[in-house]
């Protein structure tokens, strides 16, 4: 089982909101798996911040000397004016050098230490949706999870880039600066220092506001791309309908919404932007009228007064800059409410090592016995299938599946018939794990499917889908699905199968590459090739969800050959609506609103008179 992230443990829902440092907090683990380089970033802060301060001494220094001032530093006292200015020069100089430096390097560092971060948070946060229950995506659209994975984790990324340590940086410039102007005048330094003060409030009060204006307009984001995404997906709809206007119409409201609420986080940003500004102005202003009274009452060289002036600006820069950095860690932090909704939903379908701890003795031995039942070879295994009083319910108590109770016996044939939304395909899910009954259970050779691990469970129970989904890529990696197989044993099932001489026709053959979704195969190649990924994973129990639906005709009777081969020895589950298809399995299941009303071989079902027969009749009225 993948250990969850750092993020997933600790993170809550959204409500009661977590305050902005308890959320830095929870971001720190991903930091200390780069500790090294985060530390010899922060280590490289310190030169360039003692550099930036020193910078305005020199300066207002060098004006003393040519002024010939009284407060000269002793190492030039007794020097010639020249002499002093070059000894002055060389240090401006060589604090410059110090910053030009070290600024690239740590830069550089910083960037590459986020992009780490960034990468770090996504894995998890994509390691967290596959493992995921399939409720999960029932309910959550497509463009949604894919903004939480792109622009939230970018945001995250910023987060430790040009935030965390970028502010870390302006901090430690400020206290540089003001530790440097309290030993020159404290007086001066004191009315810049409280000058702050009233701008960390407005600066507070304006983030605030960002913070909700970007966390609506993050929404409005995830509603963009899933309706895009929707649209896009299913273009053919769409175009077949006429519905261009009406989406280009729905898609530009959407659009605007958005717009609405990326505009006020543009103007909380530059009311911040703004108010800093005419505070740094007033702030100069009031260095040059109570330095120019010092200076007129010989308190204050003409140096010092300059030197403040610069001190002044450099003071406000790191501010300034503060501010925009706490403007991105704002939209970091709504990135981290934002992916806290997703890493926050519980993984409702875990294997058994992860819930042994609160097993009773009965469950252990259980437990015990899943784990025999996994070292067991395949040839070994029998599948039997048992439903015990199973009931399954999509949301609240709307119950599609009621009270199912049966026994499907080792290599037994079993058809599954019944009207639309009988509950059908709801079996198979619950037979694959996909979701959870809601009472009930579901054993496999008298062991609870739950006490199985996933993967062992899954490489027993093959499925092949009326429709096949392929991924981008070639035809043997699409029936291999990431398995280690050989291009030999590929063939091998292809031959099985019976799709041999259909993916030799290929242009490429078996390395022929495949668009995404298999968009350049029809229906029935793409059926066809699930076939073979099924085969070559000699599952025990197979699955048959009206697996020959896309097919026409010939291609079907081949395929059928081979299926009655594959199905020899195998326990199979057949769902189909022809009926004519299923004539020859051992036992028919009708079911009716998810519950099992008859059962019995066709012959038998025909005698009964019963919904069975009711639908032979009206779909052999209808041939």
């Amino acid at each position: 089982m993948t250990s969850l992230s750092p993020l997933t443990q600790p993170l809550v829902k959204q409500r009661p909101r977590v305050n902005d440092w308890r959320l830095f907090l929870r971001l720190v683990p991903y930091g200390r798996r780069h500790s090294k380089l985060l530390a010899l970033s922060m280590v490289l802060l310190v030169p360039l911040v003692v550099a930036g301060a020193i910078q305005p001494l020199l300066i207002g220094q060098a004006i003393s000397v040519l002024r010939h001032e009284p407060n000269i530093y002793n190492f030039l006292q007794g020097r010639s004016t020249l002499e002093a200015l070059n000894i002055l020069e060389g240090l401006l100089l060589l604090t410059v050098v110090i910053r030009l430096a070290f600024v690239g390097v740590q830069g550089y560092l910083v960037q590459k230490v986020g992009q780490l971060i960034t990468a770090d948070i996504r894995d998890d946060l994509f390691d967290h949706v596959t493992l995921l229950a399939v409720r999960f995506f029932d309910r959550t659209p497509i463009g949604k999870l894919i903004t939480r994975l792109t622009s939230d984790v970018e945001a995250l990324g910023d987060v430790f880039t040009t935030g965390a340590i970028g502010i870390v940086s302006d901090l430690l410039s400020v206290v540089a600066i003001a530790v440097a102007m309290f030993l020159q005048q404290w007086q001066l330094a004191l009315m810049l220092v409280l000058m702050i003060f009233p701008m960390a409030g407005l600066i507070v009060y304006f983030q605030q506001q960002y913070r909700k204006a970007n966390y609506r307009a993050r929404e409005e984001l995830s509603i963009l791309n899933s309706t895009l995404q929707e649209n896009i997906t299913g273009i053919g709809v769409v175009q077949l309908f006429r519905r261009e206007r009406f989406n280009v119409e729905m898609f530009r409201s959407i659009n605007q919404r958005y717009v609405r609420e990326v505009d006020a986080t543009i103007l909380y940003d530059s009311a911040v932007s703004a108010t800093l500004e005419w505070i740094a102005l007033v702030a100069i202003a009031g260095v040059l009228w109570l330095g120019s009274l010092l200076v007129l009452h010989k308190y204050l060289s003409l140096g010092a007064l300059v030197a403040f002036i610069l001190f002044a600006q450099r003071l406000f820069d790191p501010i300034r800059q503060f501010a925009e950095k706490f403007t991105t860690i704002q939209a970091g932090f709504t990135a981290v409410e934002r992916i806290n909704d997703i890493l926050s939903e519980p993984i409702e379908i875990r294997d058994p090592q992860a819930v042994k701890s609160m097993l009773s003795t009965a469950d252990t031995l259980s437990l015990r016995n899943a784990s025999f039942w996994e070292e067991t070879p395949a040839h070994a295994f029998k599948g039997e299938i048992r439903f015990e009083h199973v009931w399954f319910a999509y949301k609240d108590d709307d119950y599609v599946i009621k009270d199912l109770d049966f026994t499907i016996r080792p290599g037994e044939k079993v058809a599954l018939v019944g009207p639309t939304g009988a509950g059908k395909s709801s079996i198979i899910r619950l037979l694959c794990r996909l979701y959870e009954p809601s009472r009930g259970r579901i054993l496999i050779d008298g062991i609870d499917i739950r006490d199985m691990r996933q993967s062992e469970l899954r490489r027993h129970v093959g499925v092949i889908l009326q429709e096949g989904f392929l991924f981008a890529g070639d035809v043997k990696s699409n029936i291999a699905l990431g398995d280690s197989y050989s291009l030999d044993e590929i063939q091998r099932a292809a031959k099985q199968t019976n799709v041999a001489e259909f993916i030799e026709s290929l242009p490429q053959g078996y390395d022929t590459e495949l668009r995404e979704r298999g968009t350049n195969l029809s229906s029935g190649q793409k059926q066809l090739l699930a076939f073979a990924r099924a085969a070559i994973r000699k599952p025990q129990i197979l699955v048959l969800d009206e697996a020959t639906a896309s097919l026409d005709v010939s291609t079907e009777a081949l395929v059928q050959n081979a299926l009655d081969q594959l199905l020899t020895g195998r326990t199979a589950i057949v769902i189909a609506h022809r009926l004519s298809t299923i004539r020859n399995v051992d036992r028919i299941f009708v079911l009716k609103r998810g519950q099992l009303i008859e059962s019995g071989n066709h012959e038998e079902l025909l005698q009964q008179g019963g919904l069975y027969a009711s639908l032979h009749n009206l779909q052999m009225f209808g041939n």
